[in-house]
């Protein structure tokens, strides 16, 4: 019951295209995509300067000491 059907997602598809426009979504698409390999960069640095540092990561795997 908690899952989309198919028809489902064509609705939420169409009422997308038609708030945001068909010439929009390229561009917010993309957007998205930049975004996303932004934050994954940041994060990839964050774990190199804890690495530099001698901390542990911050990923809640390892036990601090």
């Amino acid at each position: 019951m908690g899952s989309l059907s198919p028809v489902h997602w064509l609705i939420v598809i169409g009422v997308v295209v038609l708030l945001f426009g068909a010439k929009k979504l390229p561009d917010m698409a993309r957007a998205v995509g930049q975004s996303a390999r932004v934050l994954k960069g940041e994060m990839r640095g964050l774990r190199e300067d804890d690495r530099a540092a001698g901390t542990p990561p911050r990923d809640g795997g390892g036990t601090a000491t």
